[in-house]
Formats: C-alpha cells, sequence, structure tokens
C-alpha cells in the first residue's frame, strides 16, 4: 500500500490517530444544551467531525452568527468538562515507530485549532513523530486542499507521493482535491459506505494494518 514512492504520510487526528470521537459528541451535545441551542444528534456530530469549528457551527447550529461563545464552552467541556476517554488508539505508535525508520514523512492535518492540537500533541507524547502540523485555524478548513498543499510544498513532494489517511469523507475530499492519495479507515467517526464513495486506495479496519 505505502512505497517510498509516497513519502509523505499525512494523518488526520480526532478518528484516526485518537480514539476522540465519542468525547466530541458528547461535549457538542453538552455545550448545545447549556447554551440553550437545539441538541444536535449523535450522527450530527459524527458527521461534521474533521471540519473546523466554525464550519461545525454553521452545519450545527445555523442562523447563529457569534460563534466565540459557543467556542468558549465546547472547549470547556471537550477539555475539562467531559469525561469520556479519548486515548490514543492501540497500535498507533507502533506504526507511527515503523514509518518513521522507514524513512517516511509522517504529518498532522486536523480540523482541531492549533492550541487544541498542541495539547493533545503533548498529552499523548506523540509530538516527536511528526515533522510538520498544520492545523484549522492555520490554513482553509477540509475538504479545501490548501492543508496538503502547504504540506507538500514545505517538502518539495507531488500530490501523486502523498497519502491521507483519515476517518472522514472530509479527510477523502481533501485528498481528491489535492489530487493525493486517501486511506480511510472504519473506526472512527464516518461508515464504510461514506467513505467507499470517495475513492480511497485503502479502506483499513486497524492502523497497524499500513505497515503489514
Amino acid at each position: 500500500m505505502l512505497t517510498l514512492e509516497t513519502p509523505l504520510i499525512v494523518f488526520d487526528w480526532d478518528g484516526t490517530l485518537m480514539d476522540s470521537t465519542g468525547r466530541i459528541v458528547s461535549a457538542m451535545q453538552t455545550t448545545a444544551r447549556n447554551l440553550k441551542l437545539p441538541v444536535p444528534s449523535d450522527d450530527e456530530v459524527r458527521s461534521i467531525i474533521g471540519l473546523s469549528l466554525s464550519n461545525c457551527y454553521r452545519l450545527l447550529f445555523p442562523g447563529v452568527d457569534d460563534h466565540d461563545w459557543i467556542t468558549e464552552e465546547y472547549r470547556y467541556q471537550y477539555v475539562d468538562g467531559d469525561k469520556t476517554p479519548s486515548p490514543v488508539f492501540e497500535g498507533v505508535e507502533e506504526v507511527l515507530t515503523s514509518l518513521k525508520e522507514q524513512g517516511y514523512y509522517l504529518t498532522v492535518a486536523t480540523g482541531k485549532a492549533r492550541h487544541g492540537l498542541d495539547r493533545v500533541l503533548d498529552e499523548s507524547k506523540l509530538r516527536h513523530f511528526f515533522d510538520k502540523t498544520i492545523a484549522s485555524d492555520e490554513s482553509n478548513s477540509k475538504p479545501d486542499p490548501a492543508m496538503l498543499h502547504t504540506l507538500m510544498k514545505h517538502f518539495a513532494l507531488k500530490p501523486d507521493q502523498t497519502v491521507m489517511v483519515g476517518d472522514t469523507i472530509h479527510d477523502l475530499k481533501m485528498a481528491q482535491n489535492a489530487g493525493s492519495h486517501g486511506v480511510a479507515v472504519t473506526y472512527g467517526a464516518h461508515s464504510v459506505d461514506s467513505l467507499k464513495k470517495h475513492a480511497p486506495i485503502a479502506i483499513i479496519d486497524d492502523i497497524r494494518q499500513l505497515i503489514e
């Protein structure tokens, strides 16, 4: 699946490297209840995972123009208020170690803002694996290809040398829009049927399949 002809591997974070889907859903629903907003269903929240927060709010809470107060509550709930576990998926460190030793460039492109990404990079102790990371407040939101373009430019690589690994259609659409390859993981936020529609070169049920 992966060869050094595709040396740049770009990982999504939530639902791909970290099992945070449940926590995102719970924190967003609690935020809505506390702010007296319509409470989105589990599926509605799962559908927006991977997008920037501003795009999430536009889809979940249409008609609400001021997003700062939502962000304040949501960040509190996600970081401190909600106690739903969000561990790194089993096998992630093993996979990153193997790919790093083989000479791949490892990067992250996420819907998280920079401060949130930095927090989980440090808490997970995975920061040292990544050659570069990019957050949603540093670029256009997925599925715009800007994040991938930035990473490819940094390493002076082409779209066909780049693989995006993610659990949502937003990740795969970003790869399509950039002309890059997409690998879908089935254990995250979006269904297998929805992922198949966006032409991934592979669909995997376990992150360790990247190195098998």
